[in-house]
Order: C-alpha cells, then structure tokens, then sequence
C-alpha cells in the first residue's frame, strides 16, 4: 500500500466525518421545521379515522374530506380558546403588571398562615425561610410576560406551516411514506410498505387514545374542583389534564399545580379549618382520579391501540425517560411500537420478537 493510496483514503474518511458534520448541523438549523413535520404528522394520523370515515361512509370526495376534517379541528381548537380565554385572562390579572403588589400580599398571606399553622403545631421548620426575600421575584414576573408576548408572533407562523404540511399530508396519506421510501433499498420496499401501513394504523389509535385518557382526566379534574367551588377550576383542570401528557412526572406537577392554585382561591378564609382541609381534600380526590387512571383508564386505552402490555408500557417509558428525559417518556410508546412492528416484519423468526409482537 503505497502513500497516496493511504492519503486518499485519510481524506476519504475526513470527507465523510466532514459531509455527517455538516448534515446534523443542517438539521440543527432546520430543527423547528422538523418540528413542523412531526406534529403535522400526528394530526394527520389523528384525523386519518374521521376522513376515512367521510370517505367511506358519506362518500365524500378525499379533498372535501379533508378539508371538513381540518374545519372540524380548528372548530374545537377555536372553541376552546373562547371557552378558555376569558378564564385565563382572569386567573392571570394577578400576574399583570397593575396587580404584582395584590399578588405579593396574596402569597405573604399565605405564607404567613402556613407559618403560624405549623408553629402551633411546634413544628419549626419554616422558621429559616422567614428571612428569605420571596417577593423579589416577582419583580421578574413582567419581563417573563413581555418575553411570552414576543412568542406569539413566532408560534403564529408554526402554526400556519403546521396546518399548511398538515393538509397535504391528510390529502395524501401516501406523501409522507413516499419519501420515507426513497431511501430504502429496493429489495425491502415491499415489506417496509407493510410495516408502515401497520404503524400508522396503530398510532393513529395511539393519539386517539391518547385525547380520551386527556379527556377522561379533564372531566374528573374539573368535577373535582367544582364541586369544591374552585375559582377557574376548568382551566386548572385543563391544565393538569395536559400534564397528564408527560408520563408519571405529568401528575405530580399538575399535583402541586392543583393544590398550590385551589390554596390561593381561598386566600382570606381561614388557613386550618378551611384551606388547608380543602387543599388536602381535594387532593384527596386528585390521587383518587390517578387511580382511575393508571389502573383503569391507561391500561384499557393503550393495550388496545398499541398491542403491548401495560408492564411493558411501563418499563419502556421509564427507559426512555432515563435515555432522553422528558422527550423520551412522552415518545417512549409510539417510537417502540413503530420499532415492534419492523422488528416483526424483517426478524419474524427471532423468539424474543415473536414474544413482543404476538398480538400484532
């Protein structure tokens, strides 16, 4: 092997190193778009029953198909956000700049009565955060708002280019799968076709499953907090609804969220007898509907749209979450079903496959 033979392949292997660098820089610059493409492709796989439905059953033509189904989603997405706006508009004046001093004398009330409470008790542990400057935080509050404001602009164009791709991917369910198929080879186009009908089929369940779960979880917050006359109880139980999208870690911060809010909307009635025994009742009923979930709701939902068992469920969310964090618990079970159904089709003979992918 003589030294240019060694020198191009030296600058071979610097041109492929240079050519792989340059390609995830490429996607780290066109990220949002990728963004913009996956999200697109879960509201086409959400909406792929009903068009299919209007197809099918009314005969409707694919494009008027489509186009009513993106009018019937930006009709319940409008519909929620005139449900909702004038309720966060109220939950959040104590966030407005005019209303930081209300807000300031709102969470010093209550930290005052949490003081008091627990030091009859003769239980000292708050007395170290006496000292602690709280109220200076909020001094911060506006300029998060102003930074919230300057967002909109941004997600307005998201949200064109998210409903601009999404049509064409409703339009032609086949566009995507398309250009997933150009780079296979050509002698597994067949079995990759199979494989990708399949996974479609299946998280299109997935996500619809996946709105009854946030649905069912909505009702049972929202019965919760007004039974208990809670101020906005719909927003906050929207709110903890959604939560409910990141597994495990989703409801305990709606938790926190739920009992901190159901305290401040009691602010001036008595700390012991009446918000404290309401927070703690209400939380009550919060573990109550968790159980409901968990036991009931997830295990129903998710065994039948994904063919897995809900252990298995369970173990590859908590993998995911140790490989990837938040990302990976909430991409956890669409990623590993797409992953069982092309380890089915090309590995079918493997023992641990056919073990995985029996109920496929």
């Amino acid at each position: 092997m003589n030294s240019r033979t060694i020198a191009n392949g030296i600058l071979r292997a610097i041109g492929i190193v240079l050519g792989i660098l340059l390609f995830v820089y490429f996607l780290y610059i066109i990220q949002s778009v990728i963004v913009y493409i996956i999200i697109a492709g879960i509201l086409s796989l959400i909406a792929r029953p009903i068009i299919l439905f209007l197809r099918r059953k009314l005969k409707f033509p694919n494009t008027i198909a489509v186009i009513f189904t993106m009018a019937l989603m930006l009709g319940l997405l409008t519909g929620l956000i005139v449900m909702f706006i004038p309720l966060v508009a109220e939950q959040g004046k104590s966030l407005s700049l005019l209303e930081v001093d209300k807000l300031q004398q709102n969470v010093q009330q209550i930290f005052s009565q949490t003081t008091a409470y627990f030091s009859s008790k003769g239980i000292d542990v708050l007395s170290e955060l006496k000292e602690v400057d709280f109220m200076s935080q909020f001094k911060e509050i506006p300029n998060l708002l102003n930074s919230v404001l300057g967002a909109v602009g941004s997600l307005s164009v998201g949200l064109f280019s998210v409903l601009f791709i999404s049509f064409f991917f409703m339009k032609d369910s086949q566009l995507l799968k398309k250009g997933v198929m150009t780079i296979i080879p050509n002698e597994t186009e067949g079995r990759f076709s199979k494989s990708l009908e399949t996974i479609n089929d299946l998280l299109s369940r997935y996500f619809i499953g996946l709105l009854f779960q946030i649905t069912i979880l909505f009702v049972l917050y929202t019965i919760i907090l007004l039974s208990f006359d809670i101020q906005n109880g719909v927003v906050i139980a929207f709110l903890c609804a959604l939560l409910n999208l990141i597994p495990y870690v989703g409801p305990m911060i709606g938790a926190v969220i739920m009992f901190v809010l159901s305290m401040t909307s009691n602010i001036g009635l008595d700390f012991q007898t009446q918000i404290l025994s309401t927070s703690l009742w209400i939380m009550f009923w919060y573990l109550i509907a968790q159980f409901i979930d968990n036991f009931v709701s997830q295990p129903l939902i998710f065994s039948k749209t994904t063919k897995s068992h809900p252990l298995e469920i369970f173990l590859i969310i908590i993998i995911g979450g140790l490989l990837f964090g938040v990302v990976g618990m909430i991409t956890a079970i669409p990623l590993y079903t797409a992953l069982k159904v092309i380890l089915k089709e090309f590995l079918s003979d493997n023992k641990i496959v056919k073990s995985i992918t029996k109920d496929i």
